[in-house]
């Protein structure tokens, strides 16, 4: 009897443990452990980790939790408890469905939320509920969930504290009033790669603070009554906009300094904002032109109004003359870049570059121009890029006396135009030029002979002290002139695609000192001596006729080296291990490598530190006229170390040397008769005992 008791507390004490134990496997087995987790700092880093929740034993003082690439379709309540100071919770890409009402009642103090790329349209009505109790999130992204605007405005309600909002690639339509009416402190607002068609009046009337606005890649078909005067930066590309027209006769000064109507389908310069601090105004690739010519040809039936339906809702007509006028344009003097290219630009209006005094970048490229005056009066001095590339220009004018007007143009680009006749020294008269691009045009390298003339179809590119870079891809050169570069410390020349041309030694002379690369790519070279350019960093000798690698290249401190398409059938092994010490960048495909002499790959690869930029492409040839990619090529095709192995050669000389024995027996037998049967009888007619 009295051991009864002792019994019963004994088990009494051992279900208690038990129930422990159960108590604390069972936790292990529904709340996550932290083994995959990294703790930096107050940061815990639990990426990539499989789990289906939150763990619940990290330490209680974290203030930045990462749960990105896991499998947690619901936030649950109570698992955020232990982390009463966390401020960053990012949950990117992590199937998240749902979050409950009450997972950030301890952990209101959140300030960065990430739910980017989840699946909340699902449990949209939970998450905004649990998002009323973030009176302090400043940040929010919310890109690619499959969210209406109808979803979006409820996930928004009373967040007033937001500064920064993202809801790109989601399932917009239009924006009304109601979608953003409580976002007072918002700052920046992401809506891009949604569906937009529509923003109804007043939409954006709540954020008078907002000064960055992405609604890029959407089907917005106009912009009309633009009156946001406190944004700084807005982005319109990538729409199907036709008119961009700001509230007339406004007072107040609009805070604008970037605005991106690149990729749409303006026909007319957009009606910019009476009163602005606008900087950058990039309009590519849109159907943008000028219309004064029309009303000026009386025999065409062209209309010479315009009516706009949009202007305070009133139809007003205004005639094409006037499209590019003072009353309908703002005054852009603080206006410092202008991308008008990839447009249908024939010319420009008169006093059109007059409104932009400050403007230091102007874009034209792949537009419709037919002629350029560089000395016309209306080019601000301020200009320091000019890009008139891809048109259809044919001569430029310019009067030398006036090329002063631009003291600060420092890049010029008249590349794939229809140049041949241009001022010879019109370069020479630009002091600050550092960047010539004449590629793709029938302009040559003047003689001493032809620089006085007016207009020619060569240009002077003697006494440049400050040019840089020349580009002449593609020009047509047939001989580069004796001191053609004369006191002109060019480091970057590009003769690419002159496959008449002809460079000699002396040119390089000139350029040894001050010449970084040079491209000769497609020039027909077959010889030439690089030992004077010690400075060569880069060379291209591309899509020429090389067989063997010249040994002048050897002596030089390449880092970047372009032999594609030549004939190089091979690379000696002394050459690669010298390259390998200094090229850092080779392209070789193209050219027809012996299969069985790669030991100069087996060198580069062996190295490290070169890399073969088009490795995919370099291909061999063996005994078939199959060709074989090197980086994925047999070693043993062609035998140990890419040799020919010796029981190949015995193999093939075998056959020979039986054949010449043969024959010498038969002859040696001919001239002998008698002596094949006397062989015959001693070894087979000997007398046989019995």
């Amino acid at each position: 009897g009295s051991k009864m008791p002792v019994l019963h507390y004994i088990l009494c004490l051992l279900c208690l443990t038990l129930g422990q134990h159960w108590n604390i496997l069972t936790s292990a087995s529904i709340y996550p452990h932290h083994v995959c987790c990294k703790l930096v700092q107050r940061t815990a880093v639990c990426s990539g980790c499989q789990s289906s929740g939150v763990p619940l034993d990290l330490p209680e003082n974290i203030e930045e939790l990462r749960l990105n690439d896991n499998h947690i379709s619901v936030l649950r309540n109570n698992t955020l408890t232990p982390y009463t100071h966390l401020k960053i919770l990012s949950c990117a890409r992590s199937s998240l469905e749902a979050v409950e009402p009450g997972v950030f009642t301890s952990a209101s103090r959140i300030e960065n939320l990430n739910f980017a790329k989840n699946n909340l349209r699902s449990g949209f009505q939970q998450t905004g509920q649990a998002l009323r109790l973030l009176s302090g999130l400043r940040i929010l992204d919310l890109t690619q969930n499959g969210l209406t605007e109808d979803m979006a405005s409820f996930l928004l309600q009373n967040l007033t504290s937001l500064e920064y909002l993202s809801l790109s690639r989601n399932l917009l339509l239009r924006l009304d009033q109601s979608i953003f009416s409580s976002l007072h402190q918002l700052r920046e607002l992401n809506l891009e790669r949604n569906m937009l068609f529509e923003i109804e009046d007043g939409a954006f009337h709540s954020l008078q603070k907002l000064q960055r606005l992405n609604m890029a890649f959407n089907l917005l078909p106009c912009i009309a009554n633009f009156g946001l005067t406190q944004l700084v930066v807005l982005n319109l590309s990538h729409n199907s906009i036709e008119w961009f027209i700001s509230i007339p006769d406004m007072d107040e000064i609009f805070q604008l300094e970037t605005l991106d109507l690149s990729d749409n389908k303006l026909f007319f310069f957009p009606f910019l904002p009476n009163r602005s601090r606008l900087r950058n105004l990039m309009l590519s690739n849109n159907m943008l032109s000028f219309y004064e010519h029309l009303t000026n040809n009386n025999s065409l039936d062209w209309p010479t109004t315009v009516q706009f339906y949009n202007l305070n809702s009133n139809v007003t007509n205004v005639t094409t003359a006037k499209l590019w006028d003072e009353s309908f344009y703002s005054v852009t003097s603080s206006l410092d870049l202008l991308d008008l290219s990839r447009n249908q630009v024939r010319y420009l209006p008169p006093g059109f570059l007059n409104k932009m005094p400050s403007l230091s970048r102007l874009r034209l490229g792949k537009n419709c121009l037919e002629s350029w005056d560089l000395t016309s009066e209306e080019i601000p001095a301020s200009l320091y890029e000019l890009d008139l590339s891809n048109n259809l220009l044919t001569e430029l004018r310019a009067n030398q006396s006036f090329l002063h007007v631009l003291p600060n143009l420092t890049h010029l680009n008249l590349s794939s135009n229809h140049l041949q006749r241009i001022p010879p020294r019109v370069f020479t008269g630009l002091r600050s030029l550092t960047t010539v691009d004449l590629s793709y045009n029938k302009v040559g390298i003047c003689s001493m002979e032809k620089e006085s003339t007016d207009y020619s179809d060569c240009a002077v590119w003697r006494n440049l002290s400050s040019l840089r870079h020349l580009y002449l891809l593609e020009c047509d050169l047939q001989k580069i002139p004796p001191w053609a570069f004369q006191k002109t410390p060019i480091t970057h020349l590009e003769l690419s695609n002159n496959p008449e041309f002809l460079l000699e030694q002396d040119t390089l002379l000139e350029l040894s000192t001050t010449v970084q690369h040079l491209g000769l790519g497609n020039t027909k070279m077959k010889h030439l001596d690089f030992t004077p350019c010690r400075n060569l960093r880069s060379l291209d000798i591309s899509r020429n006729v090389l067989n063997h690698l010249p040994d002048s290249i050897l002596r030089l401190s390449l880092k970047w080296l372009n032999l594609r398409d030549n004939k190089l059938s091979t690379i000696p092994v002394d050459q690669a291990r010298t390259l390998s010490h200094t090229v850092q960048t080779l392209l070789l495909g193209g050219n027809p490598f012996n299969c069985c002499h790669l030991a100069w790959w087996t060198i580069f690869q062996e190295t490290g530190g070169i890399n073969i930029e088009d490795r995919t492409e370099v291909s061999c040839l063996h005994s078939t006229p199959q060709i074989h990619k090197v980086e994925h090529l047999d070693p043993h095709m062609c035998g140990n170390n890419s040799e020919e192995p010796t029981w190949v050669y015995i193999l093939l000389f075998l056959p020979v040397c039986l054949s010449l024995l043969g024959i010498c027996t038969v002859f040696y037998l001919s001239f002998k008769p008698t002596l094949l049967p006397k062989v015959i009888k001693e070894r087979c007619w000997r007398p046989t005992p019995y």
